[in-house]
């Protein structure tokens, strides 16, 4: 009986292993035809399986909106708006800020011999765009819900969550780079995160009021294209930057 119990676990056994294999095969088929896209589908994936991130920033937001209505109720339109972009800041942190700092020092040898440091920078950026985008519009349906929908041009300030979106993502997965190669140091994206977010908070919320007052906005545009340039410019000191970081 032990006999063919350890023959059916050594069978099992080399089935995973060929399993994992033959996954590993595949994935880096796939990595040699189209790195940048296996990338970003494979943090989507992982992410879609796993669901911690997804189900804790969901619950952070909803219990931020649900004490924020149970102690106040609706309020003021300005008071909506900067509430808005400061549960968008958590949500980044506790979604995008672990991009690199999840990954093993292993892991990161391994990619290092398959892939170009600016295609996996470029890549997490995606990825955490496109997750940060989807908790934000989670994050707006339920201020709506909740607070009250005191937005007038609904468009407009879907755009600027967008833009947000990749402001708030190119800033902490830049950062996250660094930390996970400073030893994953986390209190180094701190650092350095809160005086390139402050102004990029301060812009956000000043362009979003022209999408929920009427009151006309001077200089509206100039900030626009501040922070746009502002977030091309942190994408490409990421471009420049990561391929030193990831020599080491």
């Amino acid at each position: 009986m032990s006999q063919k119990f350890f023959s059916v676990k050594r069978y099992l056994s080399a089935a995973t292993r060929l399993e994992l294999v033959s996954k590993q095969t595949t994935f880096e088929s796939h990595m040699q035809s189209s790195p940048f896209l296996s990338l970003v589908k494979k943090d989507l994936l992982i992410e879609w399986r796993q669901k911690h991130t997804l189900f804790g920033v969901l619950l952070y937001v909803g219990a931020t909106v649900f004490a924020v209505y149970m102690m106040s109720g609706q309020p003021e339109t300005k008071i909506w708006n900067a509430l808005f972009w400061i549960t968008q800041l958590f949500v980044a942190i506790n979604s995008v800020a672990k991009s690199f700092l999840q990954e093993h020092a292993n892991r990161f040898r391994y990619y290092f011999t398959i892939v170009k440091p600016t295609t996996f920078l470029l890549a997490k950026m995606i990825y955490s765009i496109t997750l940060l985008l989807a908790m934000s519009l989670m994050s707006l349906l339920l201020f709506s819900v909740l607070l009250g929908f005191p937005i007038i041009q609904t468009g407009l300030f879907v755009v600027i969550t967008a833009v947000g979106s990749i402001s708030l993502s190119a800033v902490f997965t830049f950062l996250s780079a660094l930390a996970a190669r400073a030893n994953q140091n986390a209190a180094l994206m701190a650092v350095l995160g809160f005086p390139i977010v402050t102004p990029v908070l301060m812009m956000l919320s000043n362009l979003a009021l022209k999408a929920i007052t009427p009151v006309y906005q001077p200089g509206w545009w100039i900030l626009a294209g501040t922070l746009l340039l502002l977030d091309l410019l942190i994408i490409i000191l990421g471009v420049i930057l990561f391929p030193f970081l990831w020599q080491e």
